[in-house]
């Protein structure tokens, strides 16, 4: 059994309003994803382990990479997320993807993987070095290792003349540090990478950016994921005002910019072991 230490609590929940926001995000971010899967050579008839596959997005993504002669094996602790993830596979006539809950404490293999690869899970984990460093043993030597990470820094820089959204951000960013998270896990990458055993990864960053209501609302829809984690961290909602016409004023905000605005960048690092 390969040890992995425990994920710490996910501060976004696992409601159903929560698992629709995952798929819409999803949507958007697949694209990243699968750019980076790509340069990392992951594709037909390779095994590959996904790390805290939540609702199924990433391991659905790469069991279209691996085709049906490949393999899937999602890994989540969370049995709603889980029932969803089967759900979706059904529905998407998928038959080379399985799921098992378990805590990454507890993952094992009867054999190697040819790539292991996870997106915005290491940011919630108390010790990300040990887990790449014991989830490298499952993967087979010139296997890939492959995460998708955020970093916050950029929305930032992008956004300062929304006052608005940037509020929004700051908030977010806040309460998602206070609950024991890294939000700027991405910049991290390349570190610990190289503390876990692994050689230093090929980098990418990318930046969503948008205007449209649906990329608008992905603020909303966040914060209304973290409310009860923000109102048990005694956090304050003020800046924002009336929390209900929230959606129409950052989508005012953005327009009246003639611009578009950030989610947070999303931040790929990748290395064959």
């Amino acid at each position: 059994m390969t040890e992995i230490s425990p994920t710490s609590q996910y501060a976004l929940g696992s409601s159903d309003v929560e698992h629709e926001r995952l798929i819409r995000q999803a949507a958007r971010l697949a694209p990243l994803t699968e750019r980076l899967f790509g340069e990392a050579g992951i594709g037909p008839g390779q095994r590959v382990l996904d790390l805290g596959t939540g609702v199924g997005d990433v391991a659905m993504l790469a069991a279209r990479l691996v085709g049906p002669s490949g393999e899937v094996v999602g890994i989540e602790r969370d049995a709603r997320s889980l029932n969803r993830a089967r759900a979706r596979v059904a529905e998407a006539g998928l038959h080379n993807v399985s799921f098992i809950q378990s805590d990454v404490s507890q993952i094992t293999a009867s054999e190697p993987f040819d790539a292991a690869v996870g997106r915005f899970i290491l940011m919630w984990l108390p010790d990300p070095v040990s887990v790449l460093r014991q989830l490298s043993l499952l993967v087979r030597a010139g296997g890939v290792v492959a995460f998708q990470e955020p970093s916050w820094a950029p929305i930032f820089a992008i956004s300062t003349h929304l006052s608005l959204w940037s509020a929004a951000a700051s908030l977010m960013y806040e309460t998602i540090r206070r609950s024991g998270a890294n939000p700027e896990m991405g910049l991290a990458l390349y570190r610990i990478f190289q503390e876990a055993g692994l050689p230093a990864p090929a980098m990418q960053m990318e930046v969503p950016l948008g205007d449209d209501p649906d990329f608008i609302r992905w603020m909303y829809d966040v914060i209304c994921s973290l409310r009860p984690q923000i109102q048990q961290l005694n956090l304050s909602l003020e800046k924002l005002g009336d929390f209900d016409t929230l959606p129409e004023r950052l989508q005012a905000e953005v327009t009246a910019s003639n611009g578009v605005t950030s989610w947070m960048a999303v931040v790929g690092a990748w290395a064959r072991k």
